[in-house]
């Protein structure tokens, strides 16, 4: 699997999820620079974490419009997987490929801990590594991570099985004094319609090696190596 991790002014954990992917797949990723207009070959394309442009008018709403963005959708569009993490799940909503939006978190300040999460489905090469059900902790970083939608969209999120990990406590259940940015419906993570795109909010390149802490992150990684093989 070759993948290529998306770098903006700003991308601060580029170099995290390039060691992961490095070490889930035995190749280096391939580092691209946010104002290039193509793409080399790759399997895979990861928009990092970090606060691109400075979070400048709303965070990920400039990097939307950079010019690699089009390629992406293109790629998107045609069934490559896309993952985006904390701003990269930021940038994928600004950018149309994921419905909604994140926005200030309710509790009005940054967060940085780790937290629970519940793995809602299986269902896509980015979670296929883990247990229908499956509590994971995993680190957050992040001042807007409040996932919202309009009703319809979270309807269909809810109904298609989309929403691939939840907010949680150490049993696996949901609740407000869990959730630590006042997301919709706990929703830490959601996929498009055709489940090849993934936004998350928190963190698993953080908790991917032992050596972190912990390797609850590492299936995010070792499902798509697997599923790309």
């Amino acid at each position: 699997m070759q993948a290529a991790v998306i770098v903006f002014p700003g991308s601060n954990c580029d170099r995290d999820v390039a060691v992961a992917l490095e070490k889930a797949s035995g190749r280096p990723p391939i580092m691209v620079w946010h104002q290039e207009t193509e793409l080399p070959p790759t399997d895979l394309i990861v928009l990092p974490g970090g606060f691109s442009y400075g979070d400048y008018l709303r965070a990920g709403a400039m990097a939307a419009h950079s010019p690699v963005l089009r390629e992406i959708r293109a790629k998107a569009n045609g069934g490559m997987p896309v993952l985006g993490i904390c701003n990269g799940f930021q940038i994928l909503t600004e950018c149309g490929l994921l419905p909604g939006a994140l926005l200030r978190n309710s509790c009005i300040s940054f967060v940085c801990r780790d937290v629970w999460l519940r793995v809602d489905t299986t269902n896509s090469v980015f979670t296929c590594g883990y247990a229908q059900g499956e509590v994971i902790r995993i680190p957050i970083a992040h001042h807007d991570g409040n996932y919202r939608a309009g009703s319809d969209s979270l309807e269909e999120l809810e109904a298609e099985e989309r929403i691939a990990f939840r907010y949680c406590d150490t049993k696996g259940e949901t609740s407000d004094a869990k959730n630590p940015n006042g997301s919709a419906h706990h929703i830490a993570g959601i996929l498009n319609s055709s489940r090849n795109v993934l936004g998350m909010m928190p963190h698993p390149e953080r908790l991917a090696d032992a050596r972190l802490g912990g390797t609850d992150g590492k299936p995010v990684f070792s499902s798509l190596v697997e599923a790309l093989a």
